[in-house]
């Protein structure tokens, strides 16, 4: 008997349960991180700003904010960074690949980075990957356009921290920002 016309319904590769877990586990982390994040409409709370008057307050304002709205910043730089690559197509690309190693050696792991035998921190992999990224975009031919997207981000960030006011800021202890801690989460 012949079977010319019959489409196999098990020819394609069932889904396990462990890509299923994987995909939750990185919905999971991304909600995590963007949870860290403060609403925008805190950030830019127009009664919030005033100047500082002694330099020492500066100081504090900027380790606090700092602390505080450190997911924003990230944004914020990143979108600038994006921005100022738009007419670079190549380094645009580069920067995307980037993104997604950084979701998977950084943001989408469950366990601590262990390459060769030897243990990596979340510290040391925020480093090498944030170095690694703008050496890997400045091969691309950018440079002009990505040291000053970076210079622009560091200015907006710092004088945002600067005259945004930290006395009506409420801290969770709960958020952990940018650093993870090194022990993996608990399920």
């Amino acid at each position: 008997m012949t079977s010319y016309g019959t489409i196999p319904t098990s020819s394609s590769p069932p889904v396990t349960t462990v890509n299923l877990e994987y995909i939750s586990r990185a919905k999971e982390r991304i909600k995590e991180g963007l949870g860290t994040r403060r609403p925008w409409a805190e950030m830019v709370d127009i009664h919030s700003f005033d100047l500082p008057r002694p330099f020492r307050e500066s100081v504090a304002r900027v380790r606090t904010n700092l602390a505080y709205f450190s997911m924003n910043y990230v944004l914020v730089a990143l979108v600038i960074v994006f921005l100022s690559l738009l007419w670079h197509p190549i380094s645009l690309i580069v920067f995307l690949v980037m993104m997604v190693v950084w979701l998977f050696l950084y943001f989408l792991r469950d366990e601590p980075l262990v390459i060769f035998g030897r243990l990596f921190s979340d510290k040391v992999v925020l480093i090498v990957l944030g170095v690694l990224t703008i050496v890997v975009l400045l091969f691309t031919g950018a440079t002009t356009e990505i040291l000053s997207a970076l210079l622009v981000a560091a200015v907006v960030v710092l004088v945002h921290a600067v005259v945004r006011r930290t006395d009506n800021l409420c801290p969770d202890e709960g958020a952990a920002g940018l650093l993870r801690s090194a022990s993996p989460p608990s399920s």
